[in-house]
């Protein structure tokens, strides 16, 4: 049973289907598997136990009955503690939350529910979704699966550690500036950016509600199409019929491929290379435009965000991680002139961004920029600190800036993701790319 544990999400639904495994059985294995790693309380805020095994045997009886409402009926999964969970704290990793209870799920929870899966609990985040790094000193950091001393990638940072432990079949999360992607990249899963507006945030604590969106970290592409189906309430596509011969992929050669670090330069070219080896045609393009929509993100992040926040945090200022502090205090002196102003240059260069990247089936470059940096100097260095979030949202944030889909696939170098931007609202596309990919670079 201890094999179920590292099987893609599809797969134990097919063994559930096939009667091979019980639902029952399986959240056990998950439930037991938590309460004896080590890790787990750096990895889980609340483990929702009796929840778990209400809705497992409820899936054990649909199996046994014919009556499976989906593929993923009966699998346990972990939720990003910004999802509103029914009288489960949800706190945002911050302790300007403490004690906050729901008294109804999140949307994107419900649609899960509605198709049979399993809530396993709530896991660690950045303290209030605001950091690349993973890194929370006021509630818990989770371990990165290839470095117990590195960050684990933020701020899906306990989503991505759940599955990558073994802890759970999928972590739902969201990127907000690359909070699925990087740790995704980091811990060797594959995660998707959906574009802005998707995927409800109904009943989710928002971060930047004018970029956040929802997406899930998975073992694979075909789970990951699988859970945006799920999350949004709709209907299966085909990912059957992919194919890379003949696609134009474009490495964006602006901002992205500047400055990266010897392991992920490394395994981005020697994945590129297989992409060519099964028919890809790639070529660069270059963007100078995006370098003027970077100029517009600070504005727009902070200033968005601290309207949401500021009440909270102008309550207790002390109770939060001093570097989050710092970097949505800014948001207190942004202009509504100067917001405003940011939006259509941003608006702006959208356009330009999609004209100059339509003839391309997806853009592709590194996930991210740097590999996983040590915690201690994080916790310790205040202008490391700055430096390497700054690095490691970066790459990640082209796709929130443009609003398009983006997909991170790990690659033959342990926490080294390649990463493919598609289309504005055709994440059916992207995916099928991704999963030509996956393919390729398996």
């Amino acid at each position: 049973m201890e094999e179920w544990r590292w099987m893609t999400a599809a797969d134990l639904g097919r063994e559930i289907s096939a009667g091979q495994i019980d639902p029952i059985d399986l959240t056990e294995v998950y439930l037991n598997a938590i309460e004896n790693h080590a890790e787990a309380s750096r990895i889980y805020s609340y483990v929702t136990s009796d929840r778990a095994r209400s809705e497992a045997r409820a899936a054990s009886v649909r199996a046994k009955t014919g009556l499976r409402r989906s593929l993923l009926d009966g699998v346990p999964i972990s939720w990003k503690d910004l999802f509103d969970t029914v009288n489960v704290p949800t706190e945002a990793g911050t302790a300007l939350m403490a004690g906050r209870v729901p008294e109804r799920d999140a949307v994107v929870l419900e649609n899960a529910a509605a198709a049979g899966l399993v809530c396993l609990g709530k896991t660690h985040l950045s303290e209030i979704a605001f950091s690349g790094l993973g890194v929370n000193p006021m509630t818990q950091t989770p371990p990165c699966v290839n470095d117990p001393d590195a960050a684990p990638g933020g701020s899906s940072s306990g989503a991505a550690a759940s599955v990558a432990f073994g802890l759970a079949a999928a972590g739902i999360g969201s990127d907000t500036g690359g909070s699925v992607r990087i740790p995704s990249a980091w811990n060797d899963l594959t995660g998707l950016k959906t574009t802005h507006g998707r995927i409800s945030t109904e009943r989710v604590v928002p971060l930047c509600r004018s970029f956040d969106t929802v997406g899930p970290l998975c073992r694979s592409v075909e789970d990951t199409a699988l859970f945006l189906n799920v999350l949004e309430g709709s209907g299966t596509f085909d990912l059957a019929q992919t194919s890379l011969d003949g696609k134009h992929l474009a490495v964006l050669k602006t901002i992205a491929m500047d400055d990266v670090e010897e392991a992920p330069l490394k395994a981005f070219n020697v994945a590129v290379e297989r992409l060519t080896s099964v028919g890809a045609i790639i070529s660069t393009v270059e963007i100078p435009d995006l370098v003027t929509a970077f100029g517009t993100a600070a504005p727009l992040y902070t200033g968005d965000s601290w309207s949401w926040w500021r009440d909270l945090i102008e309550a207790n200022p002390a109770k939060m991680y001093s570097q989050i502090y710092d970097r949505i205090k800014v948001g207190a002196d942004v202009s509504a002139a100067d917001y405003l102003t940011a939006w259509r240059t941003l608006k702006d260069v959208r356009r330009v961004y999609c004209a100059q990247t339509a003839a391309f089936d997806a853009v592709i470059m590194p996930s991210c920029p740097i590999m996983p940096p040590s915690v201690e100097r994080l916790l310790n260095e205040p202008d490391y600190y700055l430096q390497r979030n700054l690095l490691a949202l970066r790459n990640t944030r082209v796709a929130n800036l443009m609003d398009v889909p983006a997909m991170s696939l790990p690659t033959s170098i342990a926490s080294c993701g390649i990463m493919f931007n598609g289309h504005r609202g055709n994440e059916e596309k992207l995916l099928r790319i991704a999963r030509a990919a996956e393919l390729a670079l398996a």
